[in-house]
């Protein structure tokens, strides 16, 4: 691997935007000044394989559908219904996911990890912070793979057009709300929520942020201070909703059902954000170049992975060699289904270990990297690329 070291953002300038989390407990930068260097065939790679993969994803979904499958992929009972109504019904568009990806570098092929389609985060790292330390340190801005904030943009006015072209978009917005939310408490998620605001006001809508305890939701729609928005933005994920506040499970669906609100990301993002599609994956694509081994149990003569089907941030991951744990990280989804992937190094350097992750707002649309342990968790770090 190759990088580029430069002068990194000043502390001052990122609690200035509201980046906050720029130090991690042990003093040390979460922001990386070394950037990746990637070349433009690389950069092309990663863009293709995010396109070919959520295509395989829909098919995926699909099958999981008209096969009665939801109990393979951990999906609770009460958000079923949610999840056909917002397959069916092309209103309910996928805002934006992020693909995490092994490989892609130094000539190793790349290989999907998982797919967080639901409520993906290092959003305001790859969007912003990776662009501004590229002008900062006076680089072409557009010597990386990132249009993050314009492909979102776009994506905002597709909720309206329901098209791939955006063109007609002005005609046709005025007046439409949307309400962003996130759970009190997490800084990270807060400022993810209100930098998707910010970019759907760009877009044209006329945007409002509330914590997930002020918004007030009934059959007849969603409310905030007695407006009612006809779209709901909440950076929480579907089955937290189903197993922690089953009753606002039923309701959504309820609310969803007398069309008077969409909810953001649709419930169907809930199929690909489970691990136990990349079961279904191989199933349908055995031995797809981008994809890798994936059952239901421990895979016989090779070494795997062990993953919580509902898991994040690395939690109660265990990597198993040999036919012993490698290592192994615990966390609170011990209890949850389990999906068994064989095991694909990731890119490396100097023992750092560096996982790419792809986001997807209606195609591939930027690259950033997290570093960090043979198991990226949340000790991870963050890092930019440059294309030279």
């Amino acid at each position: 691997m190759q990088f580029l070291t430069l002068n990194k953002l000043e502390k001052s300038y990122l609690e200035s935007i509201g980046f906050s989390w720029h130090t991690d407990d042990d003093g040390s930068d979460y922001l990386d000044n070394k950037l990746v260097c990637v070349n433009e065939n690389e950069a092309n790679a990663y863009y293709e394989a995010a396109n070919e993969l959520y295509d395989m994803f829909i098919a995926a979904a699909q099958n999981v559908i008209d096969n009665n499958r939801f109990d393979e992929l951990g999906i609770p009972f009460n958000l079923i219904d949610a999840i056909k109504m917002s397959w069916e019904n092309e209103v309910h568009w996928h805002l934006y996911g992020r693909f995490d990806f092994a490989g892609g570098l130094d000539g190793k092929p790349i290989k999907l990890l998982e797919f967080n389609a639901d409520t993906p985060t290092s959003l305001f790292e790859s969007a912003i912070l990776q662009w501004a330390i590229l002008k900062q340190n006076n680089l072409d801005e557009h010597l990386q793979f990132n249009s993050i904030y314009e492909s979102l943009m776009d994506n905002f006015k597709r909720l309206i057009t329901l098209d791939e072209g955006v063109e007609e978009f002005d005609e046709h917005y005025q007046g439409w709300k949307i309400l962003f939310s996130s759970v009190a408490g997490n800084k990270e998620e807060e400022l993810t929520t209100k930098l998707l605001a910010h970019i759907a006001t760009d877009a044209g809508f006329e945007c409002n942020f509330a914590y997930a305890d002020e918004v007030e939701f009934g059959e007849e729609g969603i409310f905030k201070d007695g407006i009612n928005y006809e779209y709901w933005f909440k950076l929480i994920p579907w089955e937290e909703i189903a197993i922690e506040e089953g009753e606002l499970a039923m309701l959504l669906t309820q609310i969803m059902r007398n069309q008077k609100a969409i909810i953001l990301n649709p419930a169907y993002t809930l199929l690909f954000q489970s691990k136990g599609i990349l079961k279904i994956l191989w199933e349908l694509y055995p031995n797809h170049p981008l994809l890798l081994e994936c059952k239901e149990q421990p895979l016989q003569g090779k070494d795997y992975v062990k993953k919580p089907i509902f898991g994040r941030e690395g939690a109660n991951i265990s990597i198993v060699k040999n036919g012993g744990n490698f290592k192994e990280n615990v966390g609170p989804y011990g209890n949850n289904k389990m999906i068994y992937q064989e095991y694909y190094e990731l890119n490396s350097n100097e023992n750092e270990y560096y996982q790419a992750g792809v986001f997807f707002a209606y195609e591939g649309c930027g690259l950033g990297f997290r570093k960090g342990g043979i198991i990226i968790d949340n000790a991870s770090k963050f890092v930019g690329h440059i294309i030279k």
